[in-house]
C-alpha cells in the first residue's frame, strides 16, 4: 500500500505534502490559504482526487512527479506506510539535499526511514488532529506543536522551520522543543495508556459496572462518559489539584477514597510494560506489519471494545 497523495506547494523550496488525509489534508489548505500554490499528487484512480478537486486543489500530479519537483517533502501520511512508501516511491525520485519534514517522530527514530545524509531532518508535530490543525488556522488561535531539528545538512533547517510556522500561523509560545526519541515514545505511550486506549476502557468499564447494577443505557453513559469534556478542561486550565478544588465535596471526598483503588500500582505496572514494548521497538514493528487486511480487520477488532448500546447513546447525547 502506498501513499495515498502528495501534495507540492508551489514556492521559492517547492514542498510536497505526503499524505490527504485529516492531518495532510489539513496542512495543504493552510498552506494554500496563506498564498501559497499547492499541488497534490494521487495515485490514477484514487477516488481522493475528487476531494482534493473539490479543496481547490487545481493541479494534481503523480506521486513520482511531485517528488521530483518539490525541495521540501512534509510526511503526513500514516506511520506505518512511511517505510515501504519511502523505499518504493519517494527515495528514488527524491533531490539532493531535500528537507524532510515529518509530523510524528516514529519513522525516523524507529528508523524505518532512513534518510540521505544530505537532507535537512525536521520535526514539526501538532498536538492534535487535523481538524484541530485547520481550525486553529481559521480562528488565528494556535495549538501547540512539538518541533526538532533533527539533522541540519544544508544549513537552511531552521529557515524552513520559521517558513512553516509563519504560513500555518503557529503561535511561537506554542512551540515546545523535542527530540525525535521524546516525541515518539511520549506520543505513542500516551495515546496507547491513557488518551485513547487506556480511557476507552476505563470509561467502558464503568458503563458496563453500570448497566450490569441495572441502570439504563443513557443514564450510564451520561454518568461516567458525557461530562469527560468538562473534568479534561479543568485538568488543562488548572491541574489536577485545581481540578479537585472545583468540583464538589462528595466529588472530592469520594476520588480520595475510590481513585486509587481503581488505578493501583498495579495498573502502573502494567504501563511500564507497554512503555518497555514501545521503547525497544517491538510495537513499532508490530505497526509496519500492517497490511491493508489487517488494517481492515482492525476496524472489526475495535468494534469489540465498545457496543452497540454505548455508541447509540453517546449519538443521541451528542452536542
Amino acid at each position: 500500500m502506498t501513499a495515498r497523495y502528495i501534495i507540492h506547494v508551489k514556492s521559492n523550496n517547492p514542498t510536497a505534502i505526503l499524505g490527504y488525509g485529516s492531518q495532510g489534508r489539513a496542512w495543504a489548505l493552510n498552506l494554500k490559504d496563506s498564498g501559497r500554490e499547492v499541488i497534490v499528487g494521487i495515485p490514477s484512480g484514487d477516488s481522493s482526487r475528487k476531494v482534493a478537486k473539490k479543496d481547490g486543489i487545481r493541479n494534481v500530479l503523480t506521486i513520482s512527479k511531485a517528488v521530483k519537483e518539490a525541495q521540501i517533502v512534509i510526511f503526513a501520511y500514516p506511520d506505518h506506510l512511511h517505510g515501504r512508501t519511502y523505499r518504493r516511491h519517494i527515495k528514488p525520485d527524491l533531490n539532493p539535499a531535500a528537507a524532510l519534514v515529518f509530523l510524528h517522530a516514529f519513522s525516523i527514530h524507529f528508523q524505518t526511514v532512513i534518510p540521505p545524509d544530505d537532507c535537512d531532518v525536521i520535526l514539526l508535530a501538532p498536538l492534535g488532529p487535523g481538524v484541530a490543525v485547520r481550525e486553529s488556522y481559521l480562528k488565528g488561535k494556535s495549538i501547540g506543536y512539538f518541533h526538532c531539528i533533527h539533522h541540519n545538512a544544508t544549513g537552511r533547517a531552521q529557515t524552513i522551520l520559521n517558513g512553516f510556522i509563519r504560513d500555518l500561523k503557529i503561535d511561537r509560545k506554542a512551540m515546545i522543543k523535542t527530540t525525535f526519541r521524546d516525541e515518539a515514545i511520549g506520543d505513542l505511550f500516551g495515546e496507547q495508556a491513557i488518551l485513547c486506549g487506556g480511557l476507552s476502557q476505563l470509561i467502558k468499564a464503568g458503563y458496563d459496572t453500570l448497566i450490569d447494577w441495572g441502570l439504563s443505557s443513557d443514564k450510564a453513559y451520561l454518568e461516567v462518559a458525557y461530562q469527560l469534556d468538562l473534568i479534561i478542561d479543568l485538568v488543562k486550565k488548572h491541574g489536577i489539584e485545581g481540578m479537585f478544588e472545583r468540583i464538589s465535596v462528595a466529588a472530592r471526598y469520594g476520588s480520595f477514597l475510590t481513585g486509587p483503588k481503581i488505578i493501583d500500582t498495579s495498573v502502573k505496572k502494567k504501563m511500564k510494560k507497554v512503555l518497555v514494548e514501545i521503547e525497544n521497538g517491538r510495537f513499532a514493528r508490530k505497526l509496519e506489519s500492517l497490511t491493508p487486511e489487517k488494517t481492515r480487520k482492525l476496524r472489526s477488532d475495535l468494534k469489540k471494545l465498545t457496543s452497540v448500546s454505548f455508541e447509540k447513546s453517546a449519538r443521541k447525547f451528542r452536542p
